[in-house]
C-alpha cells in the first residue's frame, strides 16, 4: 500500500505539530514496514525519514512550495492509495483524485478563542479546515475534546470522526538517571528545587496566572519554562519581578536533555487555557513528575487520574493546589506512580496499533 503524508510540519516545525507528524511517520515505519510511504514537502537537513521516499516541488512549484502544498502537489500523487494530511489540511483538488483521504485535526483552537489570531489567520485556517472536513475519508481527532469540536464548529457527522490519542517521543520513556538529572543542572545552574513549565509562550499557555498564583500562594520555589523567546516573554519577566516571583527562562533548549529537565523538577505545571491533546502532560508523567494541569478541555484525558487539577482562569485556586502538591511528598510519590500507569495508555505500541487500524479500515471499505 502506497501512503502519502503532508510532511511539511514534519521537515519545518519543531513544536506540536512537527513532533505530531514526525511521531506517525515514525511509528508507522517501524510497525507496519511493509507499506510504501512517501513525504509530500520540501525537505530539510534537520530531520531524516528512514523507509520513507520524499516528494518535492519542482519545477516553478519550487518557488512557491506553499501553493504546491495547498494545490499543485495533487497532480504528482503518484497513484498513492491513500493521502494522509497531518495538520488538519488537505491540498484543493484531492476529492476528484480517487485518492482515499485521512485528515488529523488538532484543535479548533482558533475558533473557540478568535482573540488569540489574526483575522486573516482565522479565515485561512477555516477555510482550509471545511475543506479538508468535508472531502477526508476519514478524519482523526486527537482527543474527544477535538471531536466535540469539530461537530460543533463544522458540523461534522460524528461516525466520520475516529479519536486516536497521541503518545510522546520515546525519549522520554527512556530511564532518567540522578547523574543525567545532576549534569544538566549544574550546566544550566538550574536550583536544586523547582517548578517547571514547557511550551511555547505565549498568552494561551497562561503563565501569567500561573505566576500570580505563585505569588498569592506564598511559593518560595524557581519557576523554569522552558520555550522560545519573545516579546510576551519579556512581558512575564517583568509580571514576575514586580510580584517577587523567580521566573527563569531556558529559550533554545536542546530537546535532548528535556526528560532530565522534567526528572529534576519538583512538580510540572501546566496551566494552559486550552489544547487539543496536551503532550507535555504526557511528556511529564513518563519521567515520573507529578502533574498540576487544568481543569476543562482535553486534559482530563491525558491526565486522568494521575494530575490533580485547577481552574485555569483562578490563580488563587492554582495556588491552593500547587501548596497541596509541594506539601506532601508522600503525595507527590503517589503521583509519580499514578503518572507511569497513565502514561501506558500511549505507548508506542498502542498508538501505532490505532493508526494502522485507520487507514486499513479505509482501504478495505
Amino acid at each position: 500500500m502506497r501512503i502519502a503524508f503532508d510532511a511539511k510540519r514534519a521537515y519545518h516545525n519543531h513544536r506540536g505539530l512537527g513532533n505530531y507528524s514526525r511521531d506517525v511517520i515514525r511509528l508507522l515505519t517501524t510497525y507496519a514496514p511493509d507499506e510504501e510511504y512517501m513525504l509530500y514537502a520540501s525537505p530539510t537537513e534537520k530531520y531524516t525519514f528512514p523507509h520513507t521516499r520524499t516528494v518535492a516541488p519542482s519545477g516553478l512549484w519550487r518557488l512557491c512550495p506553499s501553493l504546491w502544498r495547498s494545490f499543485g502537489c495533487v497532480s504528482a500523487l503518484e497513484k498513492a492509495d491513500v493521502y494522509w494530511g497531518l495538520s488538519g489540511e488537505l491540498p484543493f483538488g484531492i476529492h476528484r483524485t480517487g485518492v482515499k483521504t485521512i485528515v488529523t485535526v488538532h484543535d479548533v483552537i482558533f475558533l473557540r478563542y478568535p482573540e488569540l489570531y489574526s483575522t486573516t489567520y482565522r479565515r485561512l485556517f477555516t477555510r482550509k479546515m471545511r475543506y479538508a472536513l468535508r472531502v477526508a475519508d476519514v478524519i482523526v481527532a486527537i482527543s474527544e475534546q477535538t471531536k466535540r469540536d469539530i461537530i460543533s464548529f463544522f458540523s461534522v457527522d460524528e461516525h466520520r470522526i475516529q479519536v486516536v490519542y497521541q503518545g510522546c517521543n520515546n525519549r522520554f520513556r527512556e530511564p532518567v538517571t540522578d547523574s543525567m538529572v545532576a549534569e544538566v543542572r549544574t550546566h544550566y545552574s538550574l536550583p536544586e528545587h523547582y517548578l517547571l513549565a514547557v511550551g511555547a509562550i505565549e498568552p494561551r499557555k497562561n503563565l501569567s496566572r500561573l505566576i500570580e498564583a505563585i505569588h498569592i500562594a506564598h511559593i518560595d520555589m524557581p519557576l523554569i519554562a522552558v520555550g522560545g523567546k519573545n516579546a510576551y516573554a519579556e512581558r512575564l519577566a517583568q509580571e514576575a519581578r514586580t510580584l517577587g516571583v523567580d521566573l527563569r527562562f531556558l529559550h533554545d533548549f536542546p530537546f535532548a536533555l528535556l526528560p532530565a529537565v522534567y526528572k529534576g523538577a519538583d512538580l510540572f505545571c501546566y496551566p494552559s487555557i486550552f489544547e487539543g491533546f496536551g503532550i507535555p502532560i504526557l511528556e511529564a508523567m513518563c519521567v515520573g513528575t507529578p502533574v498540576l494541569t487544568s481543569t476543562g478541555s482535553c486534559f482530563n484525558e491525558t491526565g486522568g487520574g494521575a494530575a490533580l487539577y485547577a481552574n485555569p482562569l483562578l490563580p488563587e485556586e492554582i495556588g491552593r493546589q500547587l501548596k497541596t502538591i509541594l506539601d506532601s511528598e508522600e503525595l507527590r510519590e503517589t503521583m509519580r506512580a499514578k503518572g507511569k500507569e497513565q502514561a501506558e495508555k500511549f505507548t508506542d505500541e498502542k498508538v501505532a496499533n490505532h493508526l494502522i487500524q485507520v487507514y486499513r479500515s479505509l482501504c478495505a471499505s
